[in-house]
């Protein structure tokens, strides 16, 4: 009988911040060696979990990120002689 997933140990509502510290620490969990087979897998589940998670909201940052530039390039203009503006060709 196939066992149900096990439930990650970061809440749902966790920032990117507490789901990377999770990651490092299971990462760090299987470094050392000393988690049994079983154990280990549960482990590795989890951090490929949370690795999607992460890489997930990193894109949302980026789009944001990305979002905001446009519209800083479109609402910021140098002002007239402004020495370090170079005109775009």
């Amino acid at each position: 009988m196939a066992q149900a997933p096990k439930k990650p140990d970061t809440p749902p509502e966790a920032g990117f911040d507490t789901r990377l510290a999770r990651l490092e620490a299971i990462v760090n969990e299987l470094e050392g060696g000393g988690l049994a087979l079983e154990n280990s897998i549960d482990r590795y589940q989890e951090g490929v979990a949370l690795l999607r998670e992460c890489r997930g909201i990193l894109g949302g940052f980026q789009k944001r990120v990305e979002e905001l530039s446009a519209d800083a390039d479109l609402t910021l203009k140098p002002y007239a002689h402004d020495p370090d503006h170079k005109e775009r060709s």
